[in-house]
């Protein structure tokens, strides 16, 4: 029996606790971080593409629901690749590509916290100063996370609670100032290719691949074989309803080329038409708090997998001279890699790049569930992971296709660097024996 569910219950992440992590890291990552990036490719059917990112989540959600139900874990992705692959370079592979594409998810949001606090009156910042605000975030977001669980719990769920109300109020207020404009839904001059928006639904699944945060915690959560599926169920769906209403009033504020020409801060400009400098002002507020939850929730699953994967002796671990407890060790691994990649790329680059890795491991996910998972422990229909993989690749071949033509070193970079991650596990796995 799984230990972390036997743990001491008081500490333990309630179903709502879990609603608002996932909420936090999807808002966080999504609606604030992607709305310029994912209208560049997809054109005037920029409120489809985030539909349609959110429906493939939704399908692709079904096969981490049924493992995690069979298997709630701390680190349940790494629990799920171990489940169908075994103490593997495969298991091991997946596992760190689920953590950097988590990780560089921390570094994106991190940039939209510094995108939007320059763009306040009240402070008078270039942009030189955005990776260096969003590196003093990341460094905000580890302090937080060696505070306990509850702790946690409680100040996502406030946080969650206040973006979520922020941004409906925001869009809410916009449409009604607009007329109630919907043209956006019924847009039939998109002014994209076929193979562009399926790659700006690459980029929006970003905005939804927060529920893992869940599957993450699972070990954490009460009573998880029931309420992690319900937790994600939700999280999707209030997420989606959210990006709906906050796109549709975007879009009747703003031209498509004066979202482009806002990109990294469209929220905060579409808002000044509606609400002048008042509605910029609270957008940044909302902005700030959706970002900082965003990645606190986020560091907090991640490093959770990542001691697992180090329990398991499936990825090295150096003290390197650090005091504390090795939960206190990942959680420095995991800010200074976030901490790097915040100063070192920016959001575009790091949108492609975490939506690379995230891709790659999620087909590795469905394959293995589909080919080696105990159908006598885990109960699922086949047609749900076999679909999952075609549209997988689908939305990767579209995304190659837009970064390849557009940005060939980052390209470059991701295919390097997954090469690299499974290269490296292959020799440091390669004379262990584990004993089951």
């Amino acid at each position: 029996m799984n230990a972390d569910h036997d743990s001491n219950t008081k500490d333990k992440l309630t179903l709502w606790g879990a609603v608002s992590m996932g909420t936090g890291v999807m808002i966080g990552a999504g609606i604030f971080a992607l709305t310029g990036e994912i209208a560049t490719y997809a054109g005037g059917l920029m409120i489809w593409a985030f539909i349609a990112a959110g429906l493939v989540a939704a399908l692709t959600s079904y096969t981490y629901i049924k493992m995690s139900n069979a298997y709630p874990s701390s680190g349940g992705i790494g629990m799920i690749l171990v489940k169908v692959y075994g103490k593997s370079t495969l298991a091991a592979w997946g596992g760190l590509l689920m953590l950097f594409s988590m990780i560089v998810n921390q570094s994106l949001v991190a940039r939209t916290f510094g995108n939007y606090i320059i763009q306040s009156k009240y402070i008078s910042l270039s942009e030189a100063f955005i990776p260096w605000l969003g590196l003093g975030l990341v460094v905000f977001a580890f302090l937080v996370n060696i505070l306990s669980n509850k702790w946690i719990q409680s100040f996502s769920f406030v946080m969650s609670l206040l973006k979520a109300i922020g941004l409906i109020l925001l869009a809410v207020g916009g449409l009604i100032a607009s007329g109630l404009d919907f043209s956006s839904i019924v847009q039939t001059s998109s002014g994209t290719e076929p193979l562009s928006f399926i790659g700006a639904v690459g980029i929006g699944v970003l905005a939804f691949k927060g529920f893992t945060t869940i599957t993450n915690s699972g070990g954490e959560i009460e009573k998880p074989h029931e309420n992690v599926g319900r937790a994600i169920i939700f999280s999707l769906a209030i997420c989606l309803v959210i990006y709906i209403l906050v796109t549709l009033a975007v879009t009747s504020s703003l031209s498509l080329e004066e979202i482009l020409a806002a990109k990294n801060y469209s929220l905060a400009e579409a808002s000044r038409p509606m609400f002048g400098e008042l509605g910029v002002t609270l957008t940044i507020v909302v902005a700030v708090v959706a970002t900082v939850s965003g990645i606190i929730a986020s560091m907090f699953a991640v490093s959770r997998m990542l001691k697992m994967l180090t329990d398991m002796e499936l990825v090295p671990h150096k003290h390197f001279g650090m005091p504390g407890s090795v939960q206190t060790h990942v959680l420095v691994y995991i800010a200074v890699i976030a901490g790097l990649l915040t100063i070192s790329f920016d959001v575009g680059r790091i949108a492609a790049l975490g939506a690379f890795y995230y891709l790659v491991m999620d087909i590795l996910i469905h394959f293995g569930v589909l080919k080696y998972a105990d159908r006598s422990e885990v109960k699922f229909n086949v047609s749900f992971p076999l679909l999952s993989i075609l549209v997988d690749c689908i939305i990767l071949v579209g995304l190659l296709s837009i970064k390849i033509k557009s940005d060939p070193p980052v390209v470059i970079f991701t295919g390097v660097t997954i090469m690299a991650l499974f290269i490296y596990e292959h020799y440091f796995l390669k004379d262990k024996t584990f004993v089951n």
